[in-house]
């Protein structure tokens, strides 16, 4: 009894401390907040550290971390500090940002299998080098016990390597041989099996020739062509999940009038949210309470805020711009706008796999051919001799001569090549297909806002406007957000008129700004808000006291290049088509300012990519140049498709080229470029098969010792890769 009451001693103070510290941290852990941004506008070292500083900066932010390559913020801060916030602070910084969910992408955060291949090819490279070093000890003359010696020694650093690095090319000549069909990886697999039988039966017999370096170096190489193709599939992640991660993770829903914060799925069809200015639309539904301007330029194109009242239905993505907005929940989750464009473009990126590249169809000519010559080879020797080990021999011979050396670097030798010359021009190929679809491109479509235009109003009237009225102007747009509000500040402080002395200036939600001079209302806003006429064209529309309206009138700027662009596009035969979800006002003055003939005006983002599909049903091969979440579709459906580097991530991502630069100069140069690639990939099929043509005969006559081997498939390399820098220049 007296035992069972003794207090409970620890020997170790530190066991009795680490439960209560491990409770500690697991209340930190909850306590704080992981937060994930899309930053689409960041490009350069100067930008990650100004994004970093000023988020790191912010009360509660423990740590700032900024992705270059995938152009997103990583941040750890205390739980009451959340992502609107923080895209806040950017947005003063001059840097867009959006909330991603973090959940959502954890897949793409640790790439597990990139990492195997690495591990495979490093330890392929290091056995190679050691075996390549003891074969040029027999090249050189080695002989009898010497000899066999460093065979064996060769056999014990080939076998355990080729089993371990040599895995992802067993395992997926399995997979096309269990499905009753041929792939690169059946001769390879073939030749490297063959290789090392011959290699172990002639080293057991004391024989001169043993292959394990040409099985070893084949497989390191390969790895390597293996290791840097998983890595651009990598970088280009898949856009439907970059689109899912889009989609708000928390929402603020009111019950019984109390507002709490709940994850999105727990929202219901029915319930109220409540949507502050600056928040993203978490669900579709019907605008209860409230009056505000939307910016849908992400889903729709659209360049101007649209007027946001009760009774309007919104969308999923969109954002809330001016006043706080009560909806209604009619869809969420799976059934909502955004996530409906998710699938669609999940749908579009399976249908682009479809694509045989010009690699794939050399591969199914060559593996049955080279299997055939092979038994072809064995059988003949086999009966001109009754030998069995001479006509092995000749059969792996045969099998390693004809590797597939040259035919793997025909494609990649001329890419890298291609892809290179067109990296200095301002322009990164995520896909390894996108040359070879590029050069087949008859029809070019573009999307408007963000894509042939800056996505910025700019004031075009401002040489006819009175000093005072633009100095009235400036003092109401300078407390402003709205683009308009924007333009008219930056040109009327280049001009250099100073603001009037207006005072209560107030922002009204979906109308404009307005305040007080000298005693009279001044209103700088909406046209009807103001007493004034709207007209076709984009304008604002200053009110002061009794008098007359004055218009300010607006035009989407031109991105740079756009002109010259299409031009070079159309003088190539090319045609050329706008589409966009804007205001037919908007893309019809565009069209005619680019002289381009055909557009489409308020499409929406099916109906783009239904658009650009039926474009591919006629026989036509579509080259979609966008950068919106609404042109995502379109540019997964595309033949092939580009997207400037200030795109929105969906859309960088579901492109298989990113314009590097704001230009659009390069796009006509890169069409010929590719041109230039699939004839210098033409070029290097037919060196491949001359060089077979040559070194086949010798490995059937027997004549094909492993130096002589090595000698063949390195000049063929070489020359295949000579052939390749062409390009460059």
């Amino acid at each position: 009894m007296t035992a069972a009451l003794r207090p409970n001693i620890s020997a170790c103070p530190a066991c009795d401390a680490a439960p209560a510290a491990e409770a500690l941290a697991e209340q930190a852990m909850q306590e704080e907040a992981r937060i994930a941004l899309s930053v689409p506008t960041v490009h350069c070292a100067a930008c990650i550290s100004t994004v970093e500083t000023a988020l790191a900066a912010h009360p509660g932010v423990h740590s700032a971390r900024v992705n270059l390559t995938l152009k997103r913020a990583s941040v750890e801060a205390d739980a009451e500090v959340t992502a609107e916030v923080l895209a806040t602070v950017l947005e003063k910084v001059g840097y867009e940002a959006h909330e991603l969910d973090a959940g959502t992408l954890s897949a793409t955060q640790n790439d597990k299998a990139g990492r195997d291949l690495l591990m495979r090819l490093a330890v392929a490279g290091f056995a190679s080098m050691n075996v390549m070093l003891l074969s040029v000890s027999v090249w050189s003359g080695a002989e009898a016990a010497t000899r066999d010696m460093f065979h064996w020694i060769s056999a014990a650093i080939a076998l355990p390597t080729i089993a371990f690095s040599g895995k992802p090319f067993f395992v997926h000549a399995w997979s096309a041989l269990k499905h009753k069909r041929l792939n690169m990886d059946v001769p390879i697999v073939l030749a490297i099996v063959l290789a090392v039988a011959t290699s172990l039966w002639e080293t057991t017999l004391s024989g001169e020739h043993a292959y394990f370096d040409a099985a070893l170096t084949l497989v390191f190489f390969l790895l390597a062509g293996r290791y840097l193709d998983h890595r651009t599939r990598a970088v280009a992640r898949s856009a439907a999940e970059e689109l899912a991660a889009l989609e708000v993770p928390r929402a603020v829903r009111v019950v019984d009038g109390q507002d709490e914060t709940v994850a999105v799925k727990e929202l219901a069809v029915g319930d109220l949210v409540r949507v502050k200015p600056g928040g993203r639309m978490p669900v579709d539904g019907e605008i209860v309470e409230g009056r505000s301007e939307l910016d849908r330029s992400l889903l729709t194109g659209e360049t101007l805020p649209v007027f946001a009242e009760p009774g309007q239905a919104v969308s999923a993505g969109e954002v809330n711009l001016t006043g706080p907005l009560m909806i209604r929940a009619t869809a969420v989750g799976e059934q909502t706008s955004l996530h409906r464009m998710a699938d669609l473009v999940a749908v579009a990126e399976s249908g682009r796999s479809n694509y045989t590249s010009l690699a794939d169809k050399a591969a199914k000519l060559y593996a049955p051919g080279v299997h055939i010559l092979s038994a072809l080879s064995f059988l003949g020797w086999y009966l001109f001799t009754f030998d069995l080990r001479t006509a092995l021999n000749i059969a792996a011979a045969v099998l390693i001569i004809t590797c597939p050396c040259a035919l793997g670097l025909a494609v990649p030798a001329v890419t890298t090549a291609a892809s290179g010359r067109l990296f200095r021009k301002g322009m990164l190929i995520k896909h390894s297909t996108a040359l070879e679809r590029l050069a087949q491109v008859d029809t070019v479509v573009f999307d408007k806002t963000g894509t042939l235009t800056a996505g910025a109003p700019e004031l075009i009237n401002l040489e006819t406007l009175e000093e005072k009225d633009l100095s009235v102007a400036l003092a109401l747009s300078m407390t402003s957000a709205h683009p308009l509000s924007t333009a008219i500040t930056k040109a009327a402080q280049a001009s250099g008129v100073r603001p009037a002395r207006v005072s209560e200036i107030e922002e009204v939600p979906g109308y404009g700004t307005q305040g007080k001079l000298d005693g009279m209302l001044v209103r700088l806003g909406r046209p009807a808000w103001v007493g004034a006429k709207a007209g076709a064209q984009t304008a604002a529309f200053l009110s002061v006291g009794e008098e007359t309206p004055v218009g300010f009138y607006f035009v989407d700027t031109l991105r740079e290049g756009a002109e010259a662009c299409v031009d070079a596009l159309q003088d190539a035969g090319k045609e050329v088509i706008l589409m966009s979800g804007d205001a037919t006002g908007a893309v019809e003055n565009l069209a005619n300012r680019l002289g381009i003939a055909k557009w489409v005006a308020e499409a929406l983002p099916e109906d783009k990519a239904k658009r650009v599909q039926t474009l591919a049903k006629e026989g036509c091969h579509v080259l979609m140049v966008g950068d919106g979440l609404n042109d995502t579709a379109a540019l997964a459906s595309a033949h092939v498709s580009i997207s400037p580097a200030s795109a929105l991530d969906a859309a960088r991502v579901a492109s298989d080229i990113v314009l590097l630069g704001g230009d659009l100069s390069p796009i006509p140069n890169a069409l010929d470029v590719a041109k230039s690639a699939i004839k210098r990939i033409r070029e290097n099929f037919r060196i491949a098969t001359v060089y077979n043509i040559v070194a086949v005969p010798l490995a059937v006559a027997g004549l094909a010792t492993p130096l002589i081997a090595a000698l063949a498939m390195s000049t063929s390399s070489i020359t295949v890769s000579l052939n390749a820098l062409r390009l460059r220049g």
